[in-house]
């Protein structure tokens, strides 16, 4: 069994920050398990905070990182050590209040009392190698047409290519299951605004990276999807 945690289950009185319903694929069932395993044997807080973001599935660090935003009431884009606890205690996160402040301090380097939210999100996402990387890229720039910085979910719907997803093509769901299962994993805050930029698009594929071993196969897959 893992220590005693600062966050608690989240309740509807929580920050919606949630865990798929289930998982759209083994993959990310198996990302999720493998997370869970390795959350208890992790000593590193950032490493921690990771894989807990992992283990509630692909989406995990996209929407930790729009409950960041969210509670930015400044918009400065800065969290003092205070509010940083305070909202991973209110998603559930779990891990201890010294693990926390040992995760700030490390990122509050040069002793400011804040953190930059875009330092931290940019940290806590899984690597990518630069060939993945340029791939999401470039299915993002295809759907930023007008060359705005963010991307609707009408852009996707327009876009994603539901006939090359194997659950469609095994027939296991219908083209329109298929695509709003797809469409939710950037709507998981409970308060989707339409919009999604190309950091939190670089979040979710990170997630879905992470599951996949080989290039050759994340740059096929990304290819399928946006007709690239």
């Amino acid at each position: 069994m893992c220590d005693m945690y600062l966050g608690k289950p989240h309740t509807s009185s929580n920050i919606a920050w949630h865990r798929p319903q289930s998982a759209s694929s083994l993959q990310e069932e198996e990302l999720i398990q493998k997370s869970t395993r390795a959350v208890c044997h992790s000593t590193d807080p950032l490493d921690k905070l990771r894989l807990l973001c992992l283990s509630r599935g692909a989406t995990g660090v996209l929407g930790l990182g729009r409950v960041f935003r969210r509670m930015d009431k400044v918009g400065n884009k800065q969290l003092n050590k205070e509010e940083f606890i305070n909202i991973l205690s209110l998603t559930g996160v779990e891990m201890t209040k010294e693990e926390c402040e040992q995760l700030f301090d490390k990122f509050d380097s040069e002793n400011r009392g804040t953190i930059s939210i875009d330092k931290l999100i940019e940290e806590i996402r899984p690597p990518m190698s630069d060939s993945r990387r340029a791939m999401v890229e470039q299915a993002f720039r295809k759907l930023d047409k007008a060359g705005e910085g963010a991307i609707t979910i009408d852009d996707i719907r327009k876009l994603y290519a539901v006939e090359s997803q194997p659950r469609y093509m095994s027939g296991e769901e219908t083209s329109e299951v298929v695509m709003n299962r797809f469409l939710e994993n950037f709507e998981i805050d409970g308060s989707a605004d339409g919009k999604v930029t190309l950091e939190e698009f670089m979040n979710y594929y990170s997630g879905i990276s992470v599951s996949i071993e080989h290039d050759s196969y994340f740059d096929l897959m990304m290819r399928q999807s946006y007709k690239l």
